[in-house]
C-alpha cells in the first residue's frame, strides 16, 4: 500500500510539473505574430534607392554635464534624385551613421519641386537666410554649374545642369542651404505665371525674347 501512495504521488507531481511548465512556456514561437510585424515596419523605413544623398557637414558637438563632458554628431544632409526634387536634413545622435541616417529620412519628408527649364533654372533669383545669401542666374547650355559646397550640391541633385551662382554673404553651410533652398522655392515656371496671369505662354516667352534682344 505504500509503494502504491508513493507512485500516485510521484505520478501526481510530475503532472503538476507539466502543467506548471506548459503554463509558463505560452505559445510557441512559431505562432508568434510580433517579430514579423518588426520585419514589416523595418523594411517600411528603409531608403529610397531612387534617391542620392551627400553629407555637407557633420559637427561634433558637447555637452557639459556634473559627470564631465557627453559628445554627439549633428550631420546635415541633402537628398535629390536629379530630375528636380531636392531636400535637406538635420540628424543628431551619438553615432555619426545613425545621424546620417535620421537626417536622411528628415530630408526625403521634405523635398521640394524645382522648376527647371532647359537644364537650368526659369530667371534670376536672390535667397537670404541669416547671415547667408546666395544669388542664382539662369545659364546657356555647356556652362556647367558654377557653385561650390553646398550650393553646388544642391543644384547637382536638383538635376539642375546649367546656372551660374554668387555667395554674397556667409559661410556657414547651414545657412548656405538654408538660403539655397529659400531661392528655389521662390522660382516660379512660365507655366505658373501664365496661369497667374491669365494670359498664354507663347505671349510670355515672346516677351521674353524681345526684353532680352534689347538688353543686347
Amino acid at each position: 500500500m505504500a509503494d502504491e501512495n508513493t507512485n500516485e504521488s510521484t505520478e501526481t507531481t510530475e503532472g503538476e510539473e507539466k502543467k506548471g511548465r506548459g503554463g509558463k512556456r505560452g505559445p510557441p514561437r512559431g505562432n508568434d505574430k510580433k517579430p514579423a510585424r518588426r520585419e514589416a515596419s523595418a523594411q517600411g523605413d528603409g531608403p529610397n534607392v531612387d534617391l542620392e544623398e551627400r553629407v555637407v557637414a557633420v559637427n561634433r558637438v558637447a555637452k557639459v554635464v556634473k559627470g564631465g563632458r557627453r559628445f554627439s554628431f549633428a550631420a546635415l544632409i541633402i537628398v535629390g534624385d536629379k530630375n528636380g526634387k531636392v531636400g535637406y536634413g538635420l540628424g543628431k545622435a551619438k553615432e555619426v551613421p545613425d545621424a546620417i541616417r535620421k537626417a536622411g529620412q528628415k530630408a526625403a519628408k521634405r523635398m521640394i519641386k524645382v522648376p527647371i527649364e532647359n537644364g537650368t533654372i526659369p530667371h534670376e533669383i536672390l535667397g537670404n537666410f541669416g547671415a547667408g545669401k546666395v544669388l542664382m542666374k539662369p545659364a546657356g547650355e555647356g556652362t556647367g554649374i558654377k557653385a561650390a559646397g553646398a550650393c553646388r550640391s544642391i543644384l547637382e541633385l536638383a538635376g539642375v545642369r546649367n546656372v551660374l551662382t554668387k555667395s554674397l554673404r556667409g559661410s556657414n553651410p547651414h545657412n548656405i542651404v538654408k538660403a539655397t533652398f529659400t531661392a528655389l522655392k521662390g522660382l516660379r515656371s512660365v507655366e505658373d505665371i501664365a496661369a497667374a496671369r491669365g494670359v498664354e505662354i507663347k505671349g510670355l516667352r515672346a516677351r521674353a525674347k524681345t526684353k532680352a534682344k534689347a538688353k543686347v
